[in-house]
């Protein structure tokens, strides 16, 4: 069983910045996949940005360039730095791992992006 927990949301003005952080507890097998999701009002979830353990990187295009996954093995850890935040970034983020077919989900953490 794996457990994640998310943190470092909160309510943040339009051009500014957050860094979640979400720890990864439990079985955790050494070839995995960690990500963020993000789930807006009224919205379905969607993949933000995710990385392999090897650190290889992806993003969705509305974020590229503003947002900036990593992940620290050692202490299985996952962060997620967003710069240039706007109001369209707001949902609740969501972290996620991958290992041998199954997923494991976080219990989410508010970004608000507003003035």
């Amino acid at each position: 069983q794996v457990q994640l927990v998310e943190s470092g949301g909160g309510l943040v003005q339009p051009g500014g910045s957050l860094r979640l952080a979400c720890a990864a507890s439990g079985t955790i097998f050494m070839f995995n996949v960690m990500g963020w999701y993000r789930q807006g009002s009224g919205k379905e979830r969607e993949l933000v940005a995710n990385i392999s353990r090897d650190g290889r990187a992806s993003y969705t295009d509305s974020v590229k360039g503003r947002f900036t996954i990593s992940r620290d093995n050692v202490k299985a850890m996952v962060y997620l730095q967003m710069n240039s935040l706007k109001s369209e970034d707001t949902a609740v983020y969501y972290c996620q791992l991958c290992q041998r077919g199954n997923s494991y989900w976080g219990q989410g953490t508010q970004v608000t992006v507003s003035s």
